[in-house]
Order: C-alpha cells, then sequence, then structure tokens
C-alpha cells in the first residue's frame, strides 16, 4: 500500500480540525477524496506530505510507501519522501512555479541525477507538450492548461509512487479540464502510479476514481466505489451533494443546495457531524459519533440509519426560464478587438434583451472576458459598436458625465472572486450603503434590505467580509451589484470557485433575481451545466467569434458545429 493514513487527527489553537480520518491508496489506483470546503481535503493531503501549515499539529498515523511520517520523520527523512515516493500537484499551477524560472528549469530541479535538455523534452512530452521550446518559456508566458501540464511534469519529474492531486482542475475550462483528468489517468495507468485526487467536483471524482471517501467536518463518511457512491448514496450527505449537481441534461425546476454550512469539526466531535443540516436526523443521530460501518460491496458509510426514504441523486422536475421581453436591451455588433498581433474578438455579435439571461461559453482565450470588459466599459474596442438601452457606449470616454452616471446605473458587474469588488477593510453594511448612494433616490435600498434581497440576515450588515464564507461573500458581491438596481447584470464566472451545494443556492438565488426584479443577465461560464440553469439563450465563443448562438436546448442538446460537440463531450 503506498498510503495508509488511520486515525489522522489535526489540531490547531482553534481546537480539532481533521478528526479521524482513515483511507489508502494503492500501487496503480486513483482514489478520490470529495467534500465542500472546510471539510479537512486538502490538510489531510498536506499531512500526508509533511507540509502541514505552522499552529498545527498531527496525530494517529501516515505511512508513505510503508515510512511512518507522523511524530517520527524528520525534516531529513522527509526530504527524502517528497518528489520521489510522493509528490504534491495543486490547484493553482503559479503556486508550484517560480514565476523567476522557465518550465525546463522547474522540471530539471526535480529530476534524479542530471537533467538534460533531450530528458527534460521527454517528460514534456509525457505531459502532452510536444514543443520543445516551451522548456525555455516562463509561467506568464503559457495558458492555464499548458502551466498545469508544465506543473505536472515537475510533480513527475522525480518519479514518484504516489502522486497527491489538490483540485487540479477547478479553475480550468471545460476541454482543458477533460484533457488534464485523461492526461493524469493516462499518465497514472503507464506508471502504475497511485494516484489520490482531491476535489469538490463529484462529476470529476465518480468519472475518474476508482474508490472516493466522501469527507466532511473533519471526517470520512461515506466510502465505496466511485459509480455505486454515484448511483446509490448511502448516506444523506452524499445525496446531498449530488441533488445540488446542475444537470446539463435538463433545466432544473429548482436548484437544491443543502441547507446551512460545514460545522467546525470540533464542535460537532460527540455527534453525527451532518446531523444539523440533515433532513433524516434524529436523537439517535445525536447521542454519539457514528462510526464507519460496511455494508456490502465494498462500501463503508458513518449513517446510523440502515435505510433512509428516497436517497436518490435528484428528483426530476424540468423547469423554464424567463425569455425576457423582446425589446433589445444590450446590442453588441460586429465586435474587434486586438492586442498587439493577438485578435481577442474578431467581429462578435450577439443581444440581450430587457430580463434575459444569455449564456456566453467558450474555454479559456476565446474572449468571453474581453467581451465582457468591453461592455463594462474597462477595454475599448478598435472596431464595431456597443448599444446599452439605447445610448451608444462603445466608447466610455466619450460619454458625458451624465450619460457615464446612467451607463453605471444600467450595468453592474459579479466576478468570480468577490473579493475583487469587497473592501476587506469595510463592513458590508458600508459597502452596501456607499453603493447605493449611486442609485436614484427612489431605488435606493437600505443596506439590510439588499441583504435580505439576496437571502442574507440583515445582522449580516455589520460584518467583515473575511467573517463571512465564499458563498455568503458571493451574495453579498451580487446585493452590492444591484444597489444601483441595474438593469443588466454581467456575470464574470461567478460560481465557478463555488462548492457544489453552494453553487446551487448562487444560481437560484439569480434566477428567482430575473424572475421577480426582470433583471437581464449576461452570464459567462465555462461550465454548460451551470448555463443549462440559468440561460434562456447561448451564444458560443472560439478564439474570438460566434460559431454558434440560439436556444440553450437547442444548443447543448443539437450542437451544430464541431466546436460545441467537443464541449459537450468534455463533460466529465
Amino acid at each position: 500500500m503506498l498510503l495508509e493514513i488511520n486515525g489522522l487527527t489535526i489540531a490547531g489553537p482553534a481546537g480539532t480540525i481533521v478528526d479521524g480520518v482513515g483511507l489508502t491508496v494503492a500501487a496503480g489506483e486513483m482514489a478520490g477524496l470529495v467534500g465542500e470546503s472546510g471539510s479537512g481535503k486538502s490538510l489531510t493531503a498536506r499531512a500526508a506530505i509533511g507540509l502541514l501549515p505552522k499552529g498545527l499539529r498531527a496525530s494517529g498515523s501516515i505511512r508513505v510507501g510503508g515510512v511512518e511520517i507522523v511524530g517520527t520523520a524528520g525534516e531529513r527523512v522527509l526530504r527524502g519522501l517528497r518528489g520521489r515516493r510522493v509528490s504534491l500537484l495543486m490547484q493553482d499551477p503559479f503556486s508550484m512555479l517560480n514565476p523567476l524560472r522557465t518550465a525546463g528549469a522547474h522540471i530539471a530541479e526535480t529530476m534524479p541525477g542530471r537533467a538534460t535538455r533531450e530528458e527534460v523534452a521527454r517528460r514534456l512530452a509525457e505531459v502532452g507538450i510536444d514543443d520543445p521550446s516551451v522548456a525555455g518559456r516562463y509561467p506568464f508566458q503559457l495558458s492555464g492548461g499548458m502551466r498545469q501540464r508544465v506543473a505536472l511534469a515537475a510533480a513527475l519529474a522525480g518519479d514518484p509512487e504516489l502522486l497527491i492531486a489538490d483540485e487540479p482542475t477547478t479553475a480550468l475550462d471545460a476541454t482543458t479540464q477533460h484533457e488534464i483528468l485523461a492526461l493524469l489517468a493516462r499518465v497514472q495507468a503507464d506508471r502504475g502510479m497511485g494516484v489520490l485526487l482531491i476535489t469538490h467536483d463529484l462529476r470529476v471524482a465518480f468519472a475518474i476514481c476508482d474508490r472516493v471517501s466522501v469527507m466532511y467536518a473533519g471526517r470520512v463518511l461515506e466510502q465505496g466505489p466511485g459509480t455505486s457512491l454515484a448511483q446509490a448514496p448511502a448516506h444523506p450527505y452524499t445525496a446531498g451533494l449530488l441533488r445540488a449537481l446542475p444537470s446539463v441534461e435538463y433545466t432544473l425546476e429548482h436548484l437544491t443546495g443543502i441547507p446551512g454550512s460545514v460545522p467546525p469539526a470540533a464542535q460537532v466531535a460527540s455527534e453525527c457531524a451532518f446531523a444539523a443540516r440533515c433532513d433524516h436526523a434524529t436523537t439517535r443521530c445525536r447521542a454519539s459519533r457514528p462510526p464507519l460501518r460496511e455494508i456490502g460491496d465494498g462500501r463503508l458509510t458513518a449513517c446510523v440509519h440502515d435505510t433512509l426514504p428516497r436517497l436518490t441523486a435528484r428528483d426530476v422536475a424540468t423547469g423554464t426560464l424567463p425569455t425576457g421581453s423582446g425589446e433589445p436591451l444590450l446590442v453588441v455588433d460586429d465586435l474587434v478587438k486586438r492586442y498587439g498581433t493577438h485578435t481577442a474578438l474578431g467581429g462578435v455579435s450577439l443581444q440581450v434583451a430587457a430580463g434575459e439571461t444569455v449564456g456566453l461559453v467558450g474555454e479559456s482565450g476565446s474572449g468571453k472576458t474581453t467581451l465582457a470588459r468591453s461592455v463594462l466599459g474597462l477595454v475599448t474596442p478598435d472596431q464595431g459598436r456597443i448599444e446599452l438601452d439605447g445610448l451608444d457606449i462603445t466608447r466610455r470616454r466619450a460619454l458625458t458625465r451624465q450619460e457615464r452616471a446612467r451607463v453605471h446605473r444600467l450595468v453592474q458587474c459579479v466576478f468570480q472572486d468577490p473579493s475583487t469588488s469587497l473592501n476587506p477593510a469595510m463592513t458590508v453594511g458600508a459597502t452596501l450603503a456607499e453603493a447605493a448612494t449611486r442609485a436614484e433616490p427612489a431605488d435606493r435600498l437600505a443596506p439590510g434590505d439588499l441583504l435580505e434581497l439576496v437571502g442574507l440576515p440583515p445582522g449580516y450588515a455589520t460584518r467583515r467580509p473575511k467573517g463571512l464564507s465564499g458563498g455568503q461573500r458571493q451574495r453579498v458581491a451580487i446585493a452590492r451589484a444591484l444597489a444601483v438596481r441595474p438593469s443588466l447584470l454581467i456575470c464574470d464566472e461567478p460560481v465557478a470557485s463555488l462548492d457544489v451545494s453552494v453553487q446551487a443556492h448562487v444560481l437560484e438565488l439569480l434566477r428567482g433575481l430575473g424572475r421577480e426584479l426582470g433583471t437581464a443577465m449576461l452570464f459567462i461560464t465555462h461550465d454548460l451545466a451551470v448555463v443549462r440553469q440559468i440561460a434562456v439563450r447561448t451564444v458560443v465563443l472560439f478564439k474570438g467569434r460566434v460559431v454558434e448562438q440560439g436556444d440553450t436546448a437547442t444548443v447543448l442538446d443539437a450542437p451544430a458545429h464541431d466546436y460545441t460537440r467537443r464541449l459537450v463531450a468534455a463533460i466529465p
């Protein structure tokens, strides 16, 4: 067994964070570890490679290739294991790659023996980079997918027996994610290597993992073959995560996330950790901590109930989305934007009607964000026209002061990372009050009313962003954008980095705002399942050009363009 974790507990100044975790990874096995943010997945991974942050201590047992590393292994022993017996691949390749070192230098420094140019080129070829000149490039000169391939090559350069991949595809578009996952599976099979894949994307885990462990509040609640867990979850938490997944096949009537949030492990040490969020909880669930128990076919569950009603992945109920008024609110006509010799937008045209949500999909580099920045006035197009509510806003500097103020009220943006629009030094209430000053006097809402609009208690107005969860911060960012009562929201990957349950809550919130306020949205995403749930029409961008557009169901069910077909085929 390459990795054996038994009774792993990680504690810090605030108490226990990981509480009694056990899992194994064998040679040639792809094991998955899934769960919401705050479950302890990444800390478990860091403990397995001896890289816990300062102030945290581990107890229990972690054996890597038969070597015990908890409590007995010094830094010298750990350095001998890292890179050679076990290696780590992280979500953000920038956290692994020094911006001042070339791709080849990163690979060479972790290779055993003297690294030749030919050997570096061979290592790049193993991860699908056939151009040897990439070895001489710096991380900022590479695309996101290329950086992740280089990071993987560097992680594999020491020929490890075990690879721990921590969210390696979270920030990637669908086609690049598909390529990286296929690459990871191929390399793992070719080398006979063990892989521990950590992710909050259940589709990814169930698609490629032999076994999956579901983690929650510092402990494992369910384990078993990925296919079995996907088809018949035995724990209410696993079932809740599956129900929250957006479908790419049909529009759900309701998107259902799990209410509440993950509690600290120390608060639920003597009961079922999921009891407070579970519809099936009884006094028995809170009386003591349920152990993992076998239920057959290699399955383990920490639920005390032998049978539970309706532990199905989802209740299928097809819903509809608002189609808008038909009157064009946003008109983009033949938009062109070049950066030097690179054409980011090559004549893009689209429309968004009042009250309508239009999806904008495409891989990284397709021009989605450049289009959004052009509409927001952050980029000036080289050619073409942008019209918003009858006003030509193509060149924002040419507008009068009164026209710019009107545009500010007409269009707002919700970004992927809410920290880009929330000042960490200001309370939520102060942020919302400041934003509301730009609204028309008759439309101004108090901070408490804005918070209620996005489903948060008015008392959150006294908090600062750091005191909120990721989903709560995104709701505040949406409230800030709504403070001026805009007619159009530009949503740029607003749920890409959220857990599946929080994602469901935010998507349902945005759908409700469209219905209740009549707010139009241009929704940018690389996730086709998300676009199915939010957008009545979809525009597909490829290399700066619109290759397909139309009713979302038609585009996804019967794509006419080869590129759209590749996007649909890339869904795990």
